[in-house]
């Protein structure tokens, strides 16, 4: 059987629209697709156990996949919130690929790692982890699809097992720190602070001890009308549990520390033709001048602009989750 690749020569414009002396990087346009959803094959989830470490799993595997799309949640890090998203992805890739998403140690349902904290760089290593166990014996090709702080996993996954790596696209991506963000600086006073983190960690766990009905209801009025299903669900499983809250905050801890160092671009200016990346229009955490500041240093990457007006948090909307997975298959397809 011959193996279905992608073919990475379609994906970027000619190099010369990448030259920020020229024109700004193009921006590619991806139009919602109608779906043409019928019986969806619903994702399946299930626990493992990664180096030791209780990790929650959404897949949905191909009897004969030529890829495996391999998600790396942004940070809650809950992977249930991306539940439409890989089932999305799966469909428009014609069940023809694997899709998995792999959750963050510690931002679990149940505290199984009884308390301990982890940092960004041991959430790198159970990722690496995780594919060197689930993923490697299969030699299938990987595409590394990362949202947020997940786009920086992808980057570290792609720099320490790169041969196995297709491509890695980042959506809507938390490479830097944006010191221009307001909401940026108020969760790092409180993610810096053990007393705040704890306080936060426990007022989420007393709203997660009223009624499921109601905590439900409390979200779906705090959050918008429109979250979905699954995102409410996400919400009140995992954010309502304190050693959940208390890991999140923990990580975003170390996330700033790591950014407050200088960006490695020689990296993504060597794998250039295999990395893409998508930014929204509003988004302090990946904000515009990231793009901008990504095209300086490396000009003939592929850079894309969402203008339909998703959020950060795409994956917290069924019109975001189809539209973000279009936008991967159209990659992996082309």
């Amino acid at each position: 059987m011959t193996m279905w690749r992608p073919r990475l020569s379609r994906l970027l414009p000619p190099r010369s629209l990448h030259n920020p002396r020229h024109r700004t990087p193009p921006v590619v346009e991806v139009r919602s697709m109608d779906p043409r959803f019928g019986p969806r094959r619903h994702a399946d989830f299930r626990i493992c156990s990664v180096s030791g470490f209780k990790t929650e799993v959404l897949e949905l595997r191909a009897r004969n996949p030529s890829v495996c799309v391999l998600v790396i949640p942004g940070n809650p890090g809950v992977v249930s919130f991306y539940r439409d998203f890989v089932e999305a992805i799966y469909e428009m890739l014609d069940e023809n690929a694997s899709v998995i998403a792999v959750g963050h140690i510690g931002h679990t349902q149940k505290n199984w790692e009884r308390g301990r904290l982890f940092t960004l760089q041991d959430q790198i290593k159970h990722k690496i982890d995780f594919v060197n166990q689930e993923l490697q014996s299969t030699r299938t090709p990987i595409v590394l699809v990362g949202h947020s702080i997940g786009a920086y996993i992808s980057l570290q996954i792609f720099k320490q097992i790169s041969s196995q790596v297709q491509f890695t696209i980042g959506l809507y991506p938390f490479l830097t720190l944006n010191k221009k963000s307001l909401q940026q600086s108020i969760i790092r006073i409180i993610t810096r602070s053990a007393v705040l983190s704890t306080f936060l960690s426990t007022t989420a766990a007393v709203l997660g001890l009223i009624p499921s009905f109601a905590s439900k209801v409390l979200v779906r009025i705090s959050m918008g009308k429109q979250w979905s299903t699954t995102a409410v669900e996400a919400t009140c499983s995992h954010l309502l549990q304190y050693n959940a809250v208390r890991n999140m905050c923990f990580m975003a801890m170390t996330e700033f520390e790591k950014f407050s160092e200088e960006g490695d671009w020689e990296f993504v200016r060597e794998k250039q033709d295999q990395i893409a990346f998508l930014f929204g229009t509003d988004d302090h955490w990946g904000p515009l001048s990231l793009f901008e500041e990504i095209s300086g240093h490396v000009p003939n990457v592929s850079l894309s602009i969402e203008r339909e007006g998703h959020k950060h948090a795409f994956c917290c909307t069924k019109a975001g989750s189809v539209w973000a997975a279009q936008f991967v298959a159209t990659r992996v397809k082309h």
